[in-house]
């Protein structure tokens, strides 16, 4: 799955937009912005420490403003979003969004050399959510359907799912989050999140949850 993180980071490597700013077209938001990351990743395939460090920052600072993290986490834990008090929501929305840190800054490293098709989008004034369809073309190995879910919101497009050939990240984290609930409650999948995030062994990567 890191193709899907490597691409899903591309998506939103825009400044945030004020809600007076005009509003970029999704289709045109995602053909110009995974081009800059595809730029990126060329120009840069360091994968040592200071890269994975530049990249990170790269990640907190320019990305990860434009991800729903809220809707994506309340998607992922399902029914038991409403069960949460406000405090383990916060908990929940943290601890998701350095878990996708962390293997945006693994994935940036990985590919090089790939390019990506984007179709058209009719979008009209009314429209809300739309889904813009993707291909990633990889040398020497199978082409890759990429579908981002995106919403629009007072600052712009932002993304809330993406599914790759046919998976959705947010379903992929859905059902072992379910599982965890029903093993050891919000509180237990909140420790497991912490848990995994803390085995990184990387304190730069957790600042990005305190933002």
């Amino acid at each position: 799955m890191n193709i899907l993180t490597l691409i899903l980071s591309g998506l939103l490597l825009v400044p945030p937009m004020s809600a007076q700013a005009e509003i970029v077209p999704p289709d045109e938001l995602i053909k110009s912005t995974v081009h800059e990351v595809l730029e990126i990743i060329n120009k840069d395939k360091r994968a040592n420490e200071v890269g994975q460090k530049k990249l990170l920052a790269f990640i907190d600072a320019e990305v990860l403003p434009h991800f729903n993290f809220e809707h994506m986490t309340k998607l992922a834990v399902g029914r038991s979003w409403r069960l949460a008090t406000a405090e383990q929501k916060t908990a929940l929305i943290a601890e998701f969004r350095t878990l996708l840190v962390r293997t945006y800054t693994k994935a940036f490293t990985a590919y090089q050399n790939v390019s990506v098709d984007t179709r058209a989008v009719t979008v009209s004034d009314a429209d809300t959510e739309v889904t813009v369809k993707t291909v990633i073309h990889r040398p020497g190995a199978p082409d890759i359907p990429v579908n981002y879910e995106m919403e629009k919101t007072d600052f712009g497009w932002k993304a809330f799912d993406v599914v790759v050939e046919g998976v959705s990240l947010v379903a992929t984290h859905r059902g072992s989050f379910a599982e965890k609930v029903q093993q050891a409650g919000i509180d237990g999948l909140i420790k497991s999140l912490v848990e995994l995030n803390s085995g990184a062994g990387n304190n730069s990567v957790r600042k990005a949850e305190s933002k």
